[in-house]
């Protein structure tokens, strides 16, 4: 599953010369050994980290020292990879107590930069790369995607995580008294309302088109677990808040995707965002939630979700269209995704979009940026039912009504099986954590970044994903 890099000897010490290449760097035959193997990372990536420090800083370097550090960098992550590729399982172990404990994605991921120091960027690492644009970042999240690319290439192992990241958040479960008491919360980005049966989870990112960052998906996964916890609820309903942009005003959208602007400043993450996201609430929304007890006569099988489309389903949005159980949109609406817009892979739309409209209509809508109007022929594979704008309210409660009915869980449970297996989902998770981290820090990601933040700045546009189509 590694890269390859063309060199095989022992680790290279560092060259402090400048203007000229680094020495051939090395990657260490790993022979097994978990001990062993361990200190002769520990001690190929202390190397690889001084012959990174002897150059000058980024923004210094010649083209010939900039070459150098890539190689550098290459070979590091060779290492991570073919050290992973034989002891994975064992890391994941240790980090989970055999697992026995659950452990979210964040903090597994700074659990294995203590235990195994360079395997993986610190947690001050990942903090010092929040403060700077995406251009100037380390890189520390390609060497993220290797990790979680073996841990869940592994199907003991990635079967494990999966579950794991369908526990409830501690936030929610500390707040879960609280809703049930009020049945209302405000988690700032998202609200959960409940109203007899139904629970309305709403997206409240309203000054960027309801946009989704690290924080928008944090607050939903808190809504949505409340929602899924609390025993007077059956059925689940997401919707975007009324906007606050003069064009919209007054409007509800279903949301705009991936915040470009944080994206472009650093502030989107690959773990609480990018992993996150398609392992917490969007797997939540049709899996349900997990505990530690779960059997076989136990399984989780969630709630019916139905989704509220207005105005629009940009990117994102529409990604999360694809997993619910029923979708009314307002006759207005339109559904995009513009993937090559920002050149990030979209989630796992590419793993369930093409079953549900086609590999053509696929295509065209990841490629092309192709925008579905809601009351178009084409519209009728993405959602169920299309309504004037005022008719939406009464669609979602008369769709509730029926999805509240006891046969629904387990038919919905037994339909995600036949379509999409946890094996199926995890292979494609796993190939989706390096080729995502990859893209993010891509040379023509940055500058389609660029273009998009520069140009909105300079015409005052809301910085929310896809303003511009919008």
């Amino acid at each position: 599953m590694h890269t390859p890099v063309p060199t095989q000897a022992t680790a290279a010490q560092p060259d402090p010369s400048r203007g000229a290449a680094s020495r051939a760097t090395g990657v260490p035959r790993f022979r097994g050994d978990h001990p062993a193997d361990t200190r002769l990372l520990t001690a190929c990536l202390d190397a690889f980290a001084d012959q990174t420090a002897a150059l000058p800083p980024r923004a210094e370097r010649t083209p010939a020292e900039r070459d150098s550090a890539e190689h550098v960098a290459r070979a590091a992550r060779q290492a991570r990879h073919q050290f992973l590729d034989l002891h994975a399982g064992r890391v994941y172990d240790e980090l989970t107590t055999g697992r026995r404990r659950q452990v979210r994605v964040d903090d597994l991921a700074f659990a294995a930069a203590e235990a195994y120091p360079g395997l993986v960027p610190s947690r001050a690492q990942i903090a010092a790369d929040r403060l700077v644009p995406q251009s100037a970042k380390s890189g520390g999240e390609l060497d993220q995607g290797v990790f979680f690319t073996h841990l869940l290439g592994l199907r003991d192992t990635g079967e494990h995580l999966l579950r794991s990241m369908l526990a409830p958040t501690p936030r929610a479960l500390e707040l879960l008294p609280e809703f049930r008491r009020t049945g209302h919360l405000d988690l700032g980005q998202a609200t959960v309302r409940r109203d007899g049966f139904v629970a309305e989870v709403t997206i409240c990112n309203q000054h960027v088109l309801n946009a989704e960052d690290d924080a928008v998906v944090e607050a939903l996964e808190t809504a949505i677990d409340l929602a899924l916890l609390d025993d007077e609820v059956a059925v689940g309903v997401l919707r975007g808040s009324e906007l606050s942009h003069p064009r919209y005003r007054g409007r509800r959208a279903f949301g705009a995707g991936i915040n470009l602007t944080h994206l472009y400043e650093g502030k989107i993450s690959f773990v609480d965002f990018m992993l996150r996201r398609e392992l917490g609430y969007i797997r939540k929304l049709i899996h349900g939630l997990s505990s530690p007890g779960d059997d076989l006569l136990d399984l989780p099988g969630g709630k019916p979700w139905i989704g509220a489309v207005e105005t629009f389903a940009i990117g994102g949005a529409t990604q999360v269209a694809l997993v619910l159980d029923r979708v009314v949109a307002g006759s207005d609406a339109y559904f995009s995704l513009p993937a090559l817009n920002e050149g990030i892979i979209p989630g796992a739309a590419n793993l369930r979009l093409g079953r549900v409209v086609g590999r053509r209509m696929a295509q065209r809508l990841i490629f092309h940026g192709e925008q579905v109007p809601a009351d178009s022929p084409q519209a009728l594979a993405l959602c169920d039912e299309v309504v004037k704008p005022d008719e939406v309210d009464a669609a979602v409660a008369s769709a509730a009504d029926r999805l509240a009915d006891p046969a629904v869980p387990a038919n919905r449970r037994m339909m995600h099986l036949a379509e999409e297996s946890d094996d199926l989902f995890r292979t494609y998770l796993s190939r989706y954590a390096l080729e995502q981290s990859v893209r993010m820090h891509s040379a023509d990601v940055v500058a389609k970044l660029e273009r998009t933040w520069v140009n909105r700045r300079a015409s005052a546009k809301p910085d929310g994903d896809s303003a511009a189509q919008a």
